[in-house]
């Protein structure tokens, strides 16, 4: 580990620590990751056992709460952009490239597409516990995700997962409910 790498965690868990909105015990950082905390966010509170690869990326905004449960883990490259409100239970994990949206662009239909650059539409996104989302994984919002639940790498989660499946396939959202 060299000079530039470990002041750059220290930077990013001082500005977890001074934030008085945040709780966290026992976090452990990877390098180049970096937390985006609006100064009026909710609530963020991560568990015991927490670790963070490289690279990860988590945006909390505006009134937007983030709970992130016990031994989570979460590999390179992750990001999770909270406008709203996000919840993950305890043991879960992520494999590289996992994306979380709370959130879509807002639009206008008629009498043409109109994207807005800065108003949003949101729902919540809930995780379960014992989850674990593949490589390139990316949950939409609104989705709840039931405990016990692995989903495939490449999946796009648009829907709810209920507990105990496996979703193997992002084209037809295959669930295969274990026995």
């Amino acid at each position: 580990m060299n000079f530039f790498e470990t002041l750059q965690r220290k930077k990013q868990i001082s500005l977890l620590k001074r934030h008085p909105n945040v709780f966290f015990r026992n976090l452990r950082l990877g390098i180049e990751n970096r937390f985006i905390l609006h100064k009026d966010l909710k609530h963020l509170a991560m568990g015991d056992s927490i670790s963070f690869r490289n690279f990860i990326h988590i945006l909390v905004e505006q009134n937007a709460t983030l709970q992130i449960g016990n031994n989570f883990f979460m590999n390179n490259f992750c990001s999770i952009n909270c406008l709203e409100s996000i919840t993950i239970g305890e043991n879960t994990l992520f494999g590289e490239n996992v994306k979380l949206y709370d959130h879509n662009h807002s639009y206008e239909n008629y009498p043409e597409y109109k994207v807005s650059h800065c108003k949003f539409n949101t729902a919540p996104i809930k995780i379960g516990k014992n989850c674990w989302l593949g490589s390139n994984v990316t949950v939409l919002k609104g989705v709840s995700i039931g405990d016990n639940c692995i989903i495939g790498a490449g999946c796009i989660i648009y829907k709810d997962v209920p507990e105990n499946t496996m979703v193997l396939d992002q084209q037809e959202l295959i669930f295969k409910k274990r026995q």
